[in-house]
């Protein structure tokens, strides 16, 4: 698990770094290109709209995972507006307070085995 910690740390410190740096030469307006590039119908916008149905799923499964109560739906959106920045730092939170227990970090409040597998 704790290599698996420095991962989530060397994500979030590649991507913030990468973030500030791209947001300081460039500006801040990332909606404007996004949607610039989604437009024009070119590789880059279908990636862009690829990495966004993984950030939509991340913030589905934060909000999931927390049984869909306020808090874990803002967190939910956090998770799919700040995208590994938030991410990163939210797992590495849950490896540290579920002790690293997989099936509690990856399932949350479903984690007793209630509803699990049922249709």
């Amino acid at each position: 698990m704790t290599s698996f910690r420095i991962v989530l740390g060397v994500l979030f410190a590649v991507n913030a770094a990468y973030t500030v740096s791209v947001g300081a030469n460039h500006g801040w307006n990332l909606i404007d290109v996004f949607l610039s590039e989604v437009a024009q119908m070119r590789w880059q916008g279908q990636f862009l709209v690829d990495f966004s149905s993984y950030l939509l799923l991340s913030g589905l499964w934060v909000a999931w995972r927390g049984g869909f109560s306020a808090g874990a739906i803002m967190l939910g959106v956090a998770a799919a507006c700040l995208g590994i920045l938030f991410t990163s730092l939210y797992v590495i939170y849950l490896t540290l307070r579920t002790h690293g227990d997989s099936r509690q970090l990856l399932l949350g409040v479903h984690a007793d085995g209630a509803g699990v597998g049922r249709h």
